[in-house]
């Protein structure tokens, strides 16, 4: 792609490779004939396509021609307005005019414009490459830049975003570290639409592109420096294997067992992190007993962190049920949750035990974990790492005990079943967030220098680079009791422009660590 000049500051997506057309048959009224016209709908990839560039800080724009039916323009317009982004009108026989428009709307675009078009506009080419713009043309199939050319060919849309990321690369050189991530749609969304994966280089030398398992993925990743990934959104299925001692036997979709197999044979690859580092958080067993070495960790006032008592069950009906408890110091009521921690259905399916013959109609997953219940003042501290940096947030949570036995109470205390991607009654309050020097009132009981100690000693004990936990604190013993660990939480509830700035310090120095090592 030699004579492409400059990064892509500015993309304009024409109306030819964004709307389908479509026969629409319909009967003749005076005889037995059929008519067609025709009918525009959006392309569905085009839709996928907008979300990636709407939050990438690349502004963007759609064009028709002057001559464009109706009710096309207002298909093209009504989608401008839901990803808010400029729409234009491109005339052949006015480039200059419209050139000035885009100037006017983007006056601070710092790079080139890529133009992507329909190989059926041919017309337009030239006059717009005058002014500078780059012309990428879609559906041309098995073609190539030329050294020479100042335009690019892709088959697909959804080659534009690793195109941009190629023409960028070329552009700024090695000073700019490229992070191709992976995670599902949803996800992906609530992070980019804080401004997590610019496709812009940020100031910082960092800039990020969508990978898809739709696209053969060696070219893709022969783009990027950095991995990012929730492979866990990738999990088809977990077999824990009880009786050996051995990392848990996961199933990954086809294209993340691709990804899996390229990371193997390319080891000088940095990934945030390593498919075998996040193997304990999806093992509620294996977290449980790792934190069991925060044992000796204790600050000036003597406060202890510690994970809540636990005990592993591979039937509730097991004879002995009540001395396990017993030995494990656990009393009802107690929390049971799956084994399973995440990626596959009912992991996240848990129940309030308060009276022991209820084990035995549970209908929690086996192997579980039975799980001491922690009276915490309906206040939960999520806590999160992100690389160096550790933040929290306060929120409401779930009632002590005697609430939820009067909750229970008028259903003669039969467990309550809930999914914890959902919520318990909660107390109601404000909660708050900030960072490691947070000193607000509702901090009065959490001891800071004692959860970053925890924090710090997680990170070298999982040598995960972003990861979560919550912590509650005990009433009566004033203990904080570690109940979850998760990797790469989405950290919503710290402020944008606090998480942000730190989620990529985390990654340029686990990327600049494995350069080094």
């Amino acid at each position: 792609m030699a004579g492409v000049g400059g990064v892509v500051g500015g993309v304009i997506l024409d109306e030819s490779v964004l709307l389908a057309s479509q026969q629409l048959q319909h009967p003749d009224s005076s005889s037995s004939s059929h008519s067609s016209s025709n009918c525009a709908s959006f392309q569905p990839d085009a839709h996928v396509l907008l979300r990636k560039l709407r939050h990438s800080n690349i502004p963007t724009g759609i064009s028709y021609g002057p001559g464009l039916e109706a009710h096309k323009v207002c298909i093209l317009k009504e989608v401008a307005t839901q990803y808010s982004i400029h729409c234009f009108i491109l005339d052949a026989s006015s480039i200059d005019d419209t050139t000035r428009e885009v100037k006017l709307a983007w006056s601070n675009i710092g790079g080139c414009i890529l133009y992507l078009v329909s190989n059926k506009k041919r017309d337009i080419y030239p006059k717009l490459s005058k002014c500078g713009w780059l012309i990428t043309i879609l559906n041309v199939e098995g073609s190539s830049a030329c050294e020479n050319s100042s335009m690019v060919y892709i088959n697909k849309l959804q080659e534009l975003p690793l195109t941009i990321c190629h023409i960028n690369r070329k552009a700024i050189g090695n000073s700019v570290v490229t992070v191709g991530y992976i995670m599902k749609p949803s996800r992906e969304e609530d992070f980019a639409k804080r401004g997590a994966f610019p496709m812009y280089p940020t100031q910082d030398g960092l800039m990020f592109v969508p990978l898809t398992f739709e696209l053969p993925l060696s070219p893709q990743l022969q783009e990027v420096d950095v991995v990012l990934h929730k492979a866990t959104d990738e999990i088809i299925s977990i077999d824990l294997n009880s009786s050996l001692q051995s990392s848990n036997t996961i199933t990954y979709s086809r294209g993340m067992q691709e990804l899996q197999r390229y990371m193997e044979h390319h080891l000088d690859l940095c990934v945030i992190d390593p498919l075998n580092y996040i193997y304990p958080v999806l093992d509620r067993l294996k977290i449980q007993q790792i934190l069991l070495g925060l044992e000796d960790l204790k600050t000036r006032g003597c406060r202890a962190i510690r994970g809540a008592n636990f005990l592993k069950v591979y039937d509730f009906n097991q004879a002995g049920l009540i001395q396990s408890l017993s030995e494990a110091k656990l009393a009802l009521p107690s929390i049971v949750k799956p084994q399973v921690a995440c990626g596959v259905a009912d992991s996240h399916s848990m129940a309030i035990v308060f009276r022991v013959e209820d084990f035995k109609d549970l209908t929690v997953p086996l192997p579980a974990i039975i799980q001491e219940y922690v009276d915490h003042s309906s206040t939960l501290y999520k806590f999160y790492v992100l690389g160096e940096k550790v933040y929290h947030a306060v929120k409401n949570s779930t009632p002590n005990a005697d609430t939820l036995m009067k909750l229970s109470g008028s259903n003669e205390l039969k467990p309550l079943v809930f999914d914890s991607l959902k919520s318990l009654p909660t107390t109601k309050g404000n909660p708050n967030s900030g960072d490691g020097n947070s000193s607000k009132d509702t901090d009065h009981c959490i001891d800071l220098e004692l959860v970053t100690s925890a924090a710090n000693w997680l990170m070298r004990k999982l040598e995960l680079t972003i990861f979560g936990f919550d912590v509650v604190i005990q009433e009566g013993t004033g203990d904080h009791v570690i109940v979850d660990v998760n990797y790469l939480p989405s950290f919503k509830e710290v402020p944008n422009e606090v998480a942000i700035p730190a989620f990529w310090d985390a990654i340029k120095k686990k990327f600049e660590l494995k350069r080094t090592t």
